[in-house]
């Protein structure tokens, strides 16, 4: 035997070098810029651009970006300033919105989480109540808030009750069809192994219906969102609906323009809170 065809018929494979995991985390990264952060930045700027053009054209009816920034500078700057009374920085703001959000919509969290799974489960309450739901749904959310003022007579719970009222509807809907939706091979295991309402609850009609209610849940808190900004224009005091409100009584243009900013930045944050908390519950739970 010839060793030099024996050491020919030996397969020599080239060693294998690790990449260094900081290089794979900035390949990761890079990939992740292009592809989610940098297209959304080219469209805002390709907008920004054109603003900026028409904007700048004289007698034009809204100010530039440029001209925004300048005129607002002070509110971006010092956006926790506290002088008394309503005049407050743009934190302050937001944070009153926001308080009224998080009362409203926990409250039609638990509401219409509870009511979507009685509608969900029974017959009975989903042809008494869907056609009562599907009617007050269409009702805009300032329309609720003379009824909503002349019960309560006070603008802080009437906008709370605002918020409430026009949130809870997709929850409702939503829980119920997933409710709804559940398989029925869950159903007679359940059966079968003799859980208790409780243990019905916990193991197989949440998992399984989880994904249906943080839809609900993200609809409901848009819709809460704006149902705040809208009411705050109306009952006063402190909050970024009634700034905005403010701002166009007093011709403050360039001041609308960055409230709208900041209400559709927190707005986006708000959705993108709720959907992470959903994929985090529905990747952790599953029905065993």
């Amino acid at each position: 035997m010839n060793t030099s065809d024996t050491i020919g018929a030996i397969p020599l494979t080239p060693a294998i070098q690790a990449t260094p995991s900081w290089q794979a985390w900035l390949t990761a990264s890079g990939r992740a810029l292009l592809t989610r952060v940098l297209p959304p930045l080219v469209i805002i700027g390709l907008l920004v651009l054109i603003w900026q053009l028409l904007g700048s054209r004289p007698g034009a009816a809204l100010p530039s970006p440029s001209q925004v920034v300048r005129d607002t500078w002070e509110l971006i700057v010092h956006p926790f300033y506290d002088r008394g009374g309503n005049d407050v920085g743009l934190f302050w703001q937001l944070l009153a919105s926001l308080k009224r959000v998080a009362y409203g919509y926990s409250l039609a969290v638990l509401a219409g989480v509870s009511l979507g799974v009685l509608v969900g489960q029974s017959t009975w309450a989903l042809r008494g109540l869907d056609p009562l739901f599907q009617v007050l749904r269409t009702v805009p959310p300032l329309a609720w808030l003379p009824i909503s003022l002349a019960g309560f007579r006070d603008g802080h719970p009437s906008a709370i009750f605002v918020i409430f009222i026009t949130s809870i509807w997709p929850i409702i809907i939503n829980t119920s069809v997933g409710i709804r939706n559940i398989p029925e091979d869950y159903r007679n295991v359940a059966k079968v192994i003799r859980l208790n309402g409780l243990e019905y609850f916990g193991k197989i009609m949440l998992p399984a219906a989880a994904p249906y209610i943080f839809s609900g849940l993200r609809i409901g808190v848009g819709l809460s969102w704006l149902a705040i900004v809208a009411a705050e224009m109306l009952i006063g005091g402190v909050g970024i609906g009634f700034f905005i409100w403010d701002a166009w009584n007093s011709s403050r243009i360039s001041d609308i323009i960055l409230a709208l900013i900041y209400v559709g930045l927190v707005g986006f944050m708000l959705d993108r809170l709720v959907g992470w908390i959903g994929n985090k519950i529905t990747r952790g739970t599953s029905v065993s």
